[in-house]
């Protein structure tokens, strides 16, 4: 396409996208829908123009967006609606029975905003079709890298809580199902697809590339079921349960893959009552069909594993659920790594599993997200299996549309500059200031006026400045009280040097802590509530210790 007639297109989106929501367009929606309707184009170089297009379009007024939208696209006007949009999925296919669905996270740490995405998906769908999720805990002993956190056990159903995902109360522990495994591990091996492997890795790894069947691949049934027995006493890494799959398959990693292995790592549920643990592809396979699920929805990078599955289930001679495929969604800036996070949070150096740094779920509610804004920044990008990377502020944005009338104003000053202000009139002894810009039935609060000012901003000689709330002044020296617009003055945000002042301390989203006094009115901010302090960023009151206020930052 042209570009000039792409970029017409891309902005009469996000001009639509702004109109809906009242001025502010979602740079996440609008990605979507672009992306879906330019398949064919460079993903990335289209998120670009998307977020240029939806950064000019927020710098217009409504007024001056509805006049645009009247100009050039008479049509979005004429399908606006005051309704909130519904974000609307695909339908599912094939669905001729009670839908039940599965989110089953292997529990090495909380969940993160990486993970919110299948949750949301299977949660959204099961609302959809008046189905049943089935939270299943993916507890089988992974690779060494990848250990079990006793804490997820909790911090799962709890982040999924605040999340808003309703999921089936019986709670289902793959640890718990080791006999069933067994069971129809011995129906495969009698089937003939599977077979005991004692080869070395190195041995096994070279052999795949060259598509090259092992000694043992050739072993009749009876052996094979004498050997996996034996596998239940045999010394860790000496054998393996393999799935007999075609050697010749275009892809090496698909040939003949594990599917049970021995391990003598002790579980956090379970102990050490078993050693054989399943890989995730066969545990899979047995519980999908087993427990009933009809669809899966996934991610694409685990198109292999759904493969497998499918090629156990035709050994097997069942009949699987349908999967369903998503793309992956990066988050640019932010890095997501539980090994990382479960790293720090052991050595100590994040505070906590909710340390704004890990990106669980805990962390955002910690620092005042709200579960809804995660839930529409989510389904923005509906069931694309486009792999797409959007900054984060596109969640910020989403997030602000539901916290900005929440959040009342408070002044905060970090730099703590003082300035001598001469010719402030004695009868200026305070300011008023709205608790809210948009609602004057929450009151005002009183700011006090001296001479002296503590200040962030650094002033330039000859310029014109207004204290916000306050008074214009001009090379030190006061020139008036009234908002004159010919004076052009440089909003600034204050605190009067001899106010009874607040010590206050932010964590911010990258640990590190900004320190500075605020106004005395935030001693009325209870813990939990979420401010805004004016010209700098949203945040949450997370505690009071003793004399000072902690806040945890959430975004600008």
């Amino acid at each position: 396409m042209p570009k000039v007639l792409l970029e017409k297109v891309i902005r009469k989106h996000a001009l639509e996208n702004a109109i809906k929501y009242h001025g502010k367009a979602n740079a996440g929606s609008v990605i979507g829908k672009v992306i879906s309707e330019f398949q064919k184009e460079d993903k990335q170089k289209l998120i670009q123009k998307v977020l240029k297009a939806v950064k000019d379009i927020n710098e217009l007024s409504l007024a001056e967006q509805l006049k645009e939208a009247e100009q050039h696209y008479p049509e979005i006007l004429e399908k606006k609606e005051k309704t909130k949009e519904e974000r609307i999925l695909p339908e599912l296919p094939n669905v001729n029975k009670k839908v039940v669905m599965r989110f089953a996270p292997y529990p090495s740490g909380p969940l993160h905003i990486g993970n919110a995405r299948p949750a949301i998906l299977n949660d959204e769908y099961c609302k959809k079709y008046n189905g049943k999720l089935l939270l299943i805990i993916d507890d089988t002993i992974g690779s060494e890298e990848k250990n079990i956190e006793p804490d997820a056990y909790k911090l799962i159903p709890e982040g999924l809580k605040w999340l808003k995902v309703d999921y089936d109360k019986n709670i289902i522990y793959k640890s718990d199902r080791l006999e069933t495994y067994y069971k129809h591990a011995e129906e495969l091996i009698n089937k003939g697809g599977a077979y005991v492997c004692s080869c070395q890795s190195e041995t096994l790894q070279e052999k795949r590339r060259n598509k090259e069947e092992c000694a043992h691949r050739g072993q009749d049934i009876a052996m094979n079921l004498e050997l996996w027995k034996a596998m239940f006493d045999a010394k860790e890494g000496s054998a393996a349960l393999r799935l007999k799959t075609d050697m010749q398959h275009p892809n090496p990693a698909f040939r003949d893959r594990v599917l049970f292995r021995i391990s003598d790592r002790e579980h956090p549920r379970v102990g050490k009552r078993y050693r054989v643990w399943p890989m995730l592809e066969f545990s899979w396979a047995v519980d999908d069909y087993l427990l009933g699920i009809t669809h899966v929805v996934r991610g694409k990078e685990l198109m292999i594993e759904s493969e497998m599955q499918r090629f156990i289930w035709n050994i097997l001679g069942w009949k699987g659920p349908e999967l369903l495929h998503t793309g992956l969604i990066q988050f640019k800036g932010v890095k997501l790594s539980k090994s990382k996070s479960k790293q720090e949070v052991k050595s100590g150096k994040y505070t906590g599993w909710d340390d704004p740094r890990t990106w669980s779920l805990q962390s955002l509610e910690r620092r005042g997200f709200k579960p809804e804004a995660v839930r529409t920044f989510i389904l923005s990008f509906g069931m694309n299996q486009t792999e797409i990377t959007v900054p984060i502020e596109t969640l910020h944005s989403e997030n602000r549309k539901l916290i900005n009338l929440e959040a009342n104003r408070y002044f905060f000053v970090e730099k703590m500059q003082k300035i001598r202000i001469e010719g402030v009139p004695k009868t200026l002894a305070k300011a008023e200031a709205p608790l809210h810009p948009e609602d004057e039935k929450r009151g005002k609060r009183a700011l006090k006026i001296g001479n002296m000012f503590y200040i962030d901003d650094k002033l330039q000689p000859g310029k014109v400045y207004r204290l916000m709330h306050g008074f214009n002044f001009k090379d030190g020296k006061f020139l008036s009280q009234e908002v004159d617009p010919a004076l052009e003055a440089t909003m600034i945000h204050w605190l009067a040097a001899d106010d009874d002042l607040v010590k206050i301390e932010v964590l911010m989203d990258d640990g590190s802590k900004t320190h500075g006094f605020g106004e005395p009115a935030l001693r009325n901010v209870k813990e939990g509530q979420l401010v805004q302090f004016e010209r700098k960023f949203f945040c949450r009151l997370d505690r009071k210790e003793n004399d000072k206020m902690i806040f945890w930052f959430l975004h600008r």
